[in-house]
């Protein structure tokens, strides 16, 4: 859906202006390797210059399978049939979902307490030196209806959003997430939403928007 985009300023989307890139600040966090290049110590990335990789191309035609192992809760599993693999990853749980929204997002959620958030950063890459950013989050709430409520109010744009998690956690730098490589998902009472942005190299908005739609898939953690 590119009418949302999960950034901002402290995270969640920004709400006047529609295709806006947000930088992530980040802080130096550690090294990250990827395939002879790599995100060096401080966080800032190098050697940006990969050639998307065959499995990249192809990532589409990888879709299913890929979902299919998402949907069984194996993230590993799920990169690999899309020709990827996992190189890092940060996790969260937290009970108050208001202190992590803002706009309407968070009005709704004061008036709908949910039950738990649990959030996920996750890099990958393939083995020519491209990788992506992807951010994961899964909101649940006391019922099916409350969900639903949630599910109609985040896909209206501008109005808010759950912030992510610091991609300052994986070690890196400037990734901007926007509204082109979006995934969502209602799953009874917990709604998942996804996004996937390049952090090195070349991963284009096909396979980011892939990576994105097969990431909305992974279950309530």
């Amino acid at each position: 859906m590119a009418d949302r985009r999960i950034g901002g300023a402290g995270g969640g989307s920004d709400p006047g202006t529609k295709k806006s890139p947000v930088v992530v600040a980040m802080a130096a966090a550690g090294a990250l390797v990827v395939g002879g290049g790599g995100i060096g110590a401080g966080g800032a990335l190098s050697g940006s210059t990969a050639a998307e990789s065959a499995a990249l191309r192809n990532i589409s035609s990888k879709k299913a399978d890929g979902t299919k192992a998402a949907q069984s809760g194996n993230a590993q599993q799920a990169w690999r049939r899309m020709g990827l693999r996992e190189l890092k990853k940060h996790a969260k749980s937290d009970l108050n979902c208001v202190i992590n929204s803002f706009g309407e997002i968070r009005g709704f959620l004061i008036r709908t307490p949910c039950t738990s958030l649990e959030r996920r950063l996750f890099a990958v890459g393939d083995d020519e030196g491209n990788a992506a950013v992807v951010s994961v989050a899964w909101v649940r709430f006391h019922t099916r209806g409350h969900a639903e409520s949630f599910e109609r109010l985040h896909k209206v744009h501008g109005n808010g959003d759950i912030t992510p998690l610091a991609s300052s956690l994986l070690g890196m730098a400037g990734v901007r997430f926007t509204a082109d490589h979006y995934g969502s998902r209602r799953s009874g009472s917990t709604v998942t939403i996804a996004e996937a942005e390049c952090a090195k190299g070349k991963v284009d908005g096909e396979a980011l928007k892939v990576i994105a739609e097969v990431s909305s898939y992974l279950p309530h953690p």
